[in-house]
């Protein structure tokens, strides 16, 4: 029998902006590697639903290879704890908020972001929204460490260099 392919949600607040870059991180490190994997993003909330990434959050991924002007925000459903192998949580508000929404049984396992990010675990990714280019730079960054222990977690080893 085949084994079934992992299936990893990254959720933010809006969905506009860390959630989206994190998604467009795995996925291109996913495509690379020829995994086929099962890759989306959602937000706590449901106001930009519909809406494209943040202009500044698809400008800092296309510095980097990566198109995510295709991404459209949506809100978090309870069947994602089911569609879903991993769901990472930005921030400790977005953990908290994906507790609350979580049916009383699931099989998800749900985390925060950072925690699959060797040294970095309990720390949160800091929202860009009211910053500026910088501020997507480090979460861009952040995106791309978080797309690698995904990628460990998972036990793929192959760590070649990344865009």
């Amino acid at each position: 029998m085949a084994e079934q392919l992992p299936s990893i949600m990254f959720v933010c607040l809006g969905n506009i902006c860390r959630s989206p870059l994190a998604d467009g991180a795995l996925r291109h490190e996913v495509a690379r590697r020829g995994l086929g994997w099962r890759v989306d993003s959602a937000g706590i909330g449901g106001w930009h639903s519909g809406d494209a990434p943040d202009p500044r959050a698809i400008e800092v991924a296309a510095r980097h290879g990566v198109d995510i002007a295709g991404l459209r925000a949506r809100q978090v459903q309870p069947a994602d704890f089911t569609r879903f192998d991993l769901i990472l949580g930005m921030d400790h508000d977005n953990l908290a908020g994906l507790h609350g929404l979580a049916p009383a049984r699931h099989a998800a396992d749900v985390r925060l972001a950072l925690d699959l990010v060797d040294g970095r675990q309990g720390q949160t990714v800091a929202d860009p929204y009211y910053g500026d280019a910088v501020g997507f730079e480090a979460t861009w960054r952040d995106a791309q460490a978080i797309a690698l222990g995904v990628l460990r977690h998972f036990g793929v080893r192959d760590f070649g260099v990344c865009d």
